[in-house]
């Protein structure tokens, strides 16, 4: 689709272009987003008339969106979120959630303008861009945490996803602890192997002796 520019998009080109797009670019966002007008003989003469008036109307939307600029420069926002020991959410930050936080904290953005390409869904310090306007962007922090103490820290730079070496080396020594109780209870609980074998032999030893003991007393009854 051809679509006459009323402002700056990216690659696209500047305010007054005509530039080919594709329709669904141009359907759902250029033109019900009032960024573009259709290439038409009739938009053409339009823009022409209103010309000066667009370019003013641009220039300050552009002032207006470098004025919220300002107030976000070094920013940011903390959203708790439940998670896994992982860091895993178990749900996540949407740029509709980073909007209203925005909102809230009395700057005026919109969801579209929050660059978010995938939600967040780790707990941590995330960079998030603001596409303000087609030439004025900036970044926000979003920290996102279990809580408002681990947002603290983590803003002062801890890392609360580290896991500890010395509590994991810790956590083998009381294991193999464990593990040595237990073969001292199974060495008490089986019976010596050398003690059996002496006791064993010394049944078989008075066995024999008695067997002798009888044979001989058979022998004398039969004499």
């Amino acid at each position: 689709m051809k679509v006459i520019l009323l402002e700056k998009v990216g690659r696209y080109g500047s305010l007054g272009d005509e530039v080919v797009v594709k329709n669904g670019f141009a359907r759902n966002f250029l033109l019900p987003q009032g960024k573009a007008l259709r290439a038409t003989e009739a938009n053409r003469k339009h823009f022409e008339a209103e010309k000066v008036a667009i370019e003013k109307r641009n220039e300050e939307r552009k002032e207006q969106a470098a004025g919220i600029a300002t107030g976000l420069n070094g920013h940011s926002i903390i959203m708790i979120r439940q998670a896994a020991e992982t860091g895993q959410l178990y749900g996540s930050v949407s740029s509709r959630d980073i909007s209203e936080a925005l909102v809230r904290d009395g700057f005026e953005v919109q969801r579209s303008q929050v660059d978010l390409a995938l939600a967040i869904k780790t707990v941590g310090l995330h960079e998030v861009e603001l596409k303000l306007h087609a030439e004025v962007d900036i970044n926000v922090k979003v920290n996102v945490a279990r809580s408002e103490d681990e947002a603290k820290r983590q803003a002062t730079g801890e890392d609360l996803l580290i896991v500890s070496y010395d509590d994991e080396s810790d956590k083998v020594q009381d294991l193999g602890e464990v593990f040595e109780e237990d073969d001292k209870q199974l060495d008490e609980l089986e019976p010596n192997s050398e003690d059996e074998a002496e006791d064993t032999g010394e049944v078989e030893a008075e066995t024999a002796e008695e067997a002798s003991e009888e044979a001989e007393v058979l022998e004398e009854e039969k004499q």
